[in-house]
């Protein structure tokens, strides 16, 4: 670790001034700090030796690009993609410390840790990378593959403007295995990397019975209610055994391979320990299926929201004239957003009575994404994780959504995740954490990914 011993503090000082910079994609107050945090990355991508750095520009926030193409046509390309944009910060009160006013904390959980908005999601993950790069140059004056980065600023509000990022810049992104630096591992001593991440379908569904509220003493019993029809589908949404009834739901769900349910089999999950940091006093969902399968690896689908009626103080004796739930499906491998919509749209028709209005309102989807566990790449990955904290990762899914099934699918090349979040990061809370060791390993294990692709994918 000569590099990381000579450079550790100019590298936790970078860290901690791309931290000062408030990028909330979220909020437009801060537009001009997601600009500045776009800047400043591409001022770290020039001076750790990437090239053609450019800031990209989107119908949003920026996105930055740079990369080091020199290690020959016969060696693969990567691409590195990752996000500078963060989570607002409410609720503020809880903070311990100012959210953008970043510290190193020299006694958390795990030894040393620095605790702000945006140090393991993405920001810190994002510089590791970067700061491979840089030690291999200075080490060994090259790379030993072709290396590009693209860091968005969208990431954080659902990547809006990324495909279309995405198919505007595809010659300029084009690779042979993309690299994703936003997830975690299943725990400090328990290396592992992501496999595969859900895809998301989410609706907004709205009836109206009436033109408008009617007085329960007059009406009452006599015309359709809405909050007793919206109760009856979600009650129907599920059956008896918690399976989702949808037609065909899952009809397309792959299977685990053998390995994935020997890393899935392998992981040490306390579940008591589980569900009191969920703050539930009991667990429910789909029957014969493990608590991890339900929340990583098997479809969901799940009332997010239910409004209808007078729920004010005290009594009002109506019958409503309209109401609406807010509904989401988590998909894997291999369902189709578009089929799972046109399946709860002919669900939902079915269950609507006469004289009923249905509104259905969509609001995005993203496909899932798994990458093969036997592909060599993913080996690759695993030999330099190994490498680095002594033995083999265990194979997971994430149970969130986002864009690495674009990335996978646009720019036609596998999806590997370097990820070292851990769980107890705090990521879009309060108090968000970069665990440092885990920072320095992830380091080393992206400088140790570039040799083990060379090999493993050169012709």
């Amino acid at each position: 670790m000569p590099y990381v011993d000579r450079e550790r503090q100019r590298i936790t000082d970078d860290l901690l001034r791309w931290l000062r910079i408030p990028a909330i994609s979220a909020l437009p107050e801060h537009t001009t700090d997601v600009r500045a945090s776009a800047e400043l990355c591409a001022t770290l991508f020039r001076s750790a030796g990437l090239e053609n750095v450019v800031v990209l520009e989107t119908g949003g926030h920026p996105a930055v690009y740079g990369d080091w193409l020199h290690a020959g046509t016969d060696a693969p390309t990567a691409l590195v993609y990752g996000h500078h944009d963060v989570q607002p910060v409410d609720p503020l009160e809880l903070w311990q410390h100012p959210p953008f006013e970043p510290v190193i904390v020299p006694d958390g959980e795990h030894g040393a840790e620095c605790r702000a908005r945006g140090a393991i999601d993405d920001k810190g993950q994002v510089l590791y990378e970067i700061e491979a790069v840089r030690g291999l140059l200075a080490a060994e004056g090259r790379l030993p593959v072709n290396v590009k980065f693209l860091v968005e600023g969208e990431e954080e509000v659902g990547s809006p403007n990324f495909e279309d990022l995405l198919m505007r810049e595809r010659t300029r992104l084009a690779c042979d295995v993309v690299v994703v630096s936003d997830t975690g591992m299943w725990a400090i001593d328990v290396p592992s990397t992501c496999v595969g991440m859900r895809g998301l379908v989410t609706f907004d569904v709205q009836v109206r019975t009436a033109t408008g509220d009617l007085h329960s003493g007059m009406f009452g019993g006599a015309v359709p209610n809405p909050v007793h029809l919206l109760a009856r589908l979600v009650a129907d949404l599920h059956d008896e055994r918690g399976r989702v009834t949808l037609p065909g739901f899952y009809d397309r769900v792959r299977p685990l391979t053998s390995s994935e349910q020997a890393s899935l089999d392998g992981l040490p999950f306390d579940e008591a320990a589980w569900m009191a940091n969920a703050g539930v006093g009991r667990l429910e969902g789909e029957a014969g299926q493990s608590t991890l399968a339900r929340v990583g690896y098997r479809p969901t689908a799940e009332v997010v929201g239910f409004g209808a009626g007078y729920t004010g103080d005290g009594i009002k004796t109506i019958v409503p004239a309209e109401g609406g739930c807010k509904v989401t499906f988590r998909l894997v491998a291999d369902q189709d957003p578009a089929e799972i919509d046109a399946s709860f749209r002919s669900w939902l028709g079915a269950r609507i009575p006469d004289g009923v209005e249905l509104t259905v309102t969509p609001h995005g989807s993203v496909a899932p994404a798994l990458t093969p566990v036997d592909h060599p790449a993913v080996g690759a990955l695993c030999r330099a994780i190994e490498t680095v904290w002594g033995r083999a990762p265990l194979f997971t899914r994430e149970g969130g959504s986002g864009p690495e099934e674009s990335l996978g699918r646009l720019l036609a090349a596998p999806v590997l995740f370097l990820g070292v979040g851990l769980p107890g990061d705090r990521l879009h809370a309060p108090n968000e954490r970069m665990v440092m060791d885990q920072f320095w390993n992830g380091l080393l294990a992206a400088g140790e990914l570039w040799h083990e692709l060379a090999a493993a994918l050169r012709p």
